[in-house]
Order: structure tokens, then sequence, then C-alpha cells
């Protein structure tokens, strides 16, 4: 009966039959997986293709230690190279939902039917038939969800730091680079608790900045080497049963030549099977770094507003119109966008961290909502620091003029004078100068303190932003 239903094939599996798409790839397990678990939306490639690598290598493994025939393995790696070379051509292949069984069986066995009913169509057979290439019996062979799950995370991670986040940083540590060195002469008002403070250079400012994330990226790939550590071959519980001795050693150097990184067995599969320690500690630090970011975005959005009525010290560009109502405004909107991206990387984080000191005994059992997670981290710092390059840092300008006529009217100038004439009567100057709207000089001045002629040899801003030579 159910065979007859058009556009549908039956498959059974060892539940019972289901009808399945006539023309999917998938097979009976994610058909009841789409039916199961209607919640939420489905994992990106970033997760789908490093899983594609895994069953890939997992092919030649077992080709290499005589458990698998040449031809099906073979077969398995045309298919996983036919996703790994022409994704879109899988868009609709891959529909499991990040909320799904804790371990990700039904992610593991979407790629395995995926991976075998292409594998079976090269050989001759027909979709959901598996003749030649079992699902189970061949493309999960050696494996376990409990340790595949983990390895294509922590591999897709891996890939997705050195490809695209490490290259947008290195992007965004060139262009507060070059604003540092241009910045570099302008003297400015300094900044604490809000308040006017001693002087300071924009270029001097911006090196911070630039400190920051140098030491972020730093953490970042300190981070990463911890991540190369991979738990394949652990299978159900770590004990590797079901394994022939030496497959994970065999896997990772597959891993490797296929990737062009180096990873390594971890030292014991217990852990990583049990705990997410490893993607915890990269979480913390693309936190860490987007919070840098929010905090170099802010800096600058404050030193930017106005433009009249702020502090206006420095000029945003104009990349598009600000308000539906207001003509002529002009947003931060680029420091916003990384507000937000830091708001939801401390979401992705404490989804992580909450996750990864969960699960019970041998297995964690979050790793789904874990994987999605680190990806969406990844995904938005890399963009979120080109596009903050690109459209905020490469065009933003230094106000001279607003910048200049800031600086001359800091009180706190008067600290350059505190060494010559002490801190109570360089504290009394500058409250004189404040409640009268007179300058500091006058005030000295008035209060018989200091000449003109004293004042200006010792309040000298360009001699202000660094230590007194001897």
């Amino acid at each position: 009966m159910a065979s007859k239903v058009k556009g549908f094939r039956a498959e059974k599996d060892s539940i019972g039959e289901i009808l399945v798409p006539k023309n999917a790839y998938y097979g009976a397990q994610t058909q009841r997986a789409i039916e199961n678990f209607k919640i939420g939306w489905p994992f990106d490639f970033n997760l789908i293709l490093p899983y594609v690598i895994i069953k890939k290598c997992a092919a030649k493994t077992n080709f290499s230690q005589q458990n698998l025939p040449k031809k099906i393995s073979d077969a398995i790696i045309f298919a996983c190279d036919d996703i790994l070379n022409n994704p879109e051509k899988y868009s609709n292949e891959f529909p499991i939902p990040v909320f799904q069984t804790g371990s990700g069986t039904q992610t593991n066995m979407n790629i395995n039917e995926v991976i075998a009913n292409k594998a079976n169509e090269k050989l001759g057979g027909k979709l959901g038939k598996y003749e030649f290439v079992h699902p189970n019996d061949h493309v999960n062979m050696s494996q376990s969800t409990n340790d595949t799950f983990p390895t294509a995370t922590l591999l897709g991670a891996v890939l997705a730091v050195e490809d695209n986040l490490i290259p947008a940083l290195k992007i965004l540590l060139k262009s507060i680079n070059r604003k540092t060195k241009k910045f570099d002469k302008i003297i400015k008002v300094g900044r604490t608790h809000l308040q006017d403070a001693t002087p300071i250079t924009l270029g001097q400012e911006f090196s911070g900045f630039e400190s920051m994330i140098k030491n972020d990226l730093k953490r970042i790939e300190l981070a990463l080497k911890e991540c190369i550590e991979l738990p394949i071959g652990g299978t159900a519980v770590g004990t590797g049963l079901n394994t022939l001795s030496g497959y994970d050693e065999l896997m990772t150097s597959f891993i490797s030549e296929e990737t062009g990184l180096d990873f390594e067995v971890c030292k014991n599969k217990f852990e990583l099977l049990s705990s997410q320690n490893a993607i915890s500690n990269l979480s913390s630090q693309i936190r860490i770094c987007a919070g840098s970011l929010n905090k170099i975005a802010n800096d600058i959005r404050w030193l930017a507003c106005g433009p009249m009525a702020g502090i206006g010290e420095l000029i945003l560009p104009s990349n598009e119109p600000g308000s539906s109502i207001m003509p002529g405004k002009v947003n931060p909107t680029q420091c916003e966008a990384v507000n937000m991206v830091y708001a939801q990387i401390i979401g992705n984080d404490n989804t992580i961290g909450y996750s990864g000191a969960n699960g019970n005994f041998q297995l964690n059992t979050y790793r789904p909502i874990i994987a999605f997670s680190i990806h969406e981290s990844i995904s938005l710092l890399a963009e979120v620091s080109e596009s903050f390059s690109k459209n905020a840092l490469e065009g933003l300008k230094a106000n001279k003029k607003k910048i200049d006529e800031n600086l001359n009217k800091s009180l706190m100038l008067v600290t350059a004078l505190a060494p010559e004439i002490g801190y109570e009567k360089s504290a009394e100057i500058a409250k004189k100068a404040l409640k009268e709207n007179i300058t500091l000089k006058e005030s000295a001045k008035s209060l018989g303190y200091l000449s003109e002629q004293d004042f200006d040899n010792l309040v000298k801003p360009e001699e202000m932003v660094s230590p007194k030579k001897i």
C-alpha cells in the first residue's frame, strides 16, 4: 500500500515501514526525525561537511584495515566527494533540526543514509534499497554517533576558525593598525570614569584597541590547539568497541591529509565523549574577543557621537540614511551591529558552558546545540570583524578641530602643575576655572600661583602623553 503513494517510496527500518520522498537521498531514519522533531532549524554545512569528511576517512581506514571491500569503499568516497565538492546539490538532503536527541544520532544517520544512497546509485542500485552499501553496516562502520559527532564538531570548529575567523581578525588588526599610525600625532583629551582626564594621543588610544585584538587572537589560536585532539575511535563509550587496533591513528592521519591541518588522537577518549571542555574553552576565547570588539565599537561610537551636540572627535563614514523621519541623520550602524553580535555570542557561550557541564556518565547529551552555537559564534565574529573593518574603520576620520577644542577646554591639563605647585593648589586652580568659566591659565594667574609664562612652560599637552625624560 505505502509503496504506491505517488511521489514517495516505502522504506523499512528496525521500527517498521515509512514513506520517504521518492527522489530523496536520505532514508527512513531521517524521515522519522523529520516527523518527530519539528523544532527549530536544521544544521548548515559548517557541521555537515566536516561530518562527511569523517565518513570519507572512515571508508579509507576501513579499507586499509581490510574491513571494507574496495568497491564499497570507493563508492562511499565518491559519494562523500560529490557532497563536499557540490554542497548546493544537497541543500535539501540534511533537514534534521538542531533540537533532536542529545547525541546527534539523527544527524549522523541522516548523513549515513545520504552517502549510502549516493554510493548505491553510483553502483547501479536504487534509492532506498541499499543493495550494495548499507548506512549502518558500511558508512557507519567502526563508528558511533558518540565519537563521530564530537569529532565533527571539533573538526568543523578548527576549519571555521582557520579559514574564516583568523583571516577576518587579521583584517581587523590591519585596519586598526593603520589608524594607530595615522592618528599618532593627534593629541586629545583622555577620559576616565566618562570624565576628562590627562591628554593622550589618538594613536595611543587606538594602539590599545590593536593590542586587545592581537592578544585575543593569540588566545584563540592557543585554544585551537586543544581542539585538534579528536575522540574518533572511541565509538559508544570511549572503549573503541567494534574498531581494530590502530583505527584511531589511521583516521586522524586521513583527516589531516584531507584538511591540510594536523589533527591528533586525543589522550583520553572518555573525557571527550563525556564532556566538551575544548569547545567550551574556544567559545570563551571567542566571547572575550567579541567583548574587546564591543568595547572598541562603543568607544568609537561615543567619540563620534553628535555630530554637532556630542563629543564629535571622530567622524564615521556615512554608509546609509539613519532615520525614516529625520532627514540627513546618519547613525553608527556598524558599531550597533557589533553590539548585537556580542550579545548573541554571550548567549551562545552561556549555552555552550551550561551544555558542556551537563550530560550523564559516558556521554554529553547536548552535542547538537553545542555544535550549532560554536559555529554561529565563529561565523558571527568573523563576519562582523570584516564588516566593521570595511564599513567603519577604513573610512573613519579624526575631527581635528573638535579634538583641539575639547583639549583646550580640559581642566585636567592642570595635572602638569601638580609636581611644581602641589596637588591642593592645582585642584584650586581647576575648581576656580570651572566655577568662573575661565581658562586654567587665567585661574592660575588670578590666584597668584603662576605667571602666564610659567603656566605655558609647564602645561604642554605634547609633553603630557609620555613619561618625563630624565
